[in-house]
């Protein structure tokens, strides 16, 4: 294992009726010692009531850079049709300085139907929301490198999905972490794919950095051997139960900085 096993939480926006609770859970998370602070890029929940208590990605993010001192922040993952890619990447930058440099640009082709209808987006087709990804990613980039001033750093970009022609590809070519969203079994076979775009693009596979959903701890060590070394934890409002992270947070310490035949 070439880098250290991380911890994120994905604090999803969803059914907490005010934003202090999300507040809190960020503050939480921080001291139980995650890595990461991940939202996500929705506008309505993904479970329970449809229609329930929501808030928004970026506007959050800015906040969770104020809030916090050490852990990393971002989407896991932005939806790539909602927002100018020029003004994705200002905000991004943004943020990247209100936090001192602890920002992580997750962005996705976006997939969820109800944020593209109610909020007047062109839903189209995965292969028309994957082009659009693939344009925005490029006029994305470029915009990085004409900001004034400068981001802090060159902001780790984290892409979501698991299509093994077109996502990958675009992983190869842009990304610093791959959220895959697979199983184990799934992992090992798409990382073989993603070794063969980057052969082609010239890319080092080793240099991006895999993730994956928390497995629980009984899984994690295979994750591991299989080549993630990030893992989320997701939870949901109202209450912000942070009892799985903490056992997440506690197998990282066991584990790190041991390498793979450490966790045997």
């Amino acid at each position: 294992m070439s880098r250290p096993v991380r911890i994120g939480v994905q604090l999803q926006p969803q059914h907490a009726p005010e934003y202090g609770l999300i507040r809190d859970a960020v503050l939480r998370a921080e001291d139980a010692g995650v890595d990461i602070v991940f939202n996500w890029d929705h506008f309505y929940p993904l479970t329970g009531d449809p229609d329930g208590a929501h808030f928004e990605c970026w506007t959050m993010l800015a906040a969770f850079a104020e809030q916090t001192e050490r852990v990393e922040i971002g989407a896991l993952v932005t939806g790539g049709g909602y927002r100018n890619p020029e003004l994705l990447a200002d905000m991004a930058r943004t943020v990247d300085h209100i936090s001192g440099g602890r920002l992580i640009l997750g962005i996705g082709a976006g997939w969820f139907r109800k944020d593209y209808d109610q909020y007047g987006y062109e839903f189209g087709t995965a292969g028309s929301r994957l082009a659009l990804l693939k344009d925005n990613l490029a006029r994305l980039t470029e915009r990085l490198g004409k900001l004034n001033p400068a981001p802090t750093r060159r902001i780790p970009i984290l892409i979501g999905g698991g299509g093994e022609r077109k996502t990958l590809r675009l992983v190869a070519q842009y990304a610093d972490i791959w959220h895959s969203f697979a199983d184990l079994d799934a992992l090992g076979h798409k990382s073989a794919v993603l070794a063969e775009h980057c052969a082609d693009l010239g890319t080092d596979p080793a240099r991006i950095e895999r993730s994956v959903a928390w497995p629980g701890t009984e899984g994690a060590a295979e994750f591991v051997r299989a080549g993630a070394t990030t893992f989320t934890v997701g939870v949901s409002g109202p209450d912000y139960d942070l009892s799985e992270v903490v056992k997440a947070v506690a197998w990282r310490d066991e584990v790190n900085p041991e390498s793979v035949e450490g966790i045997a």
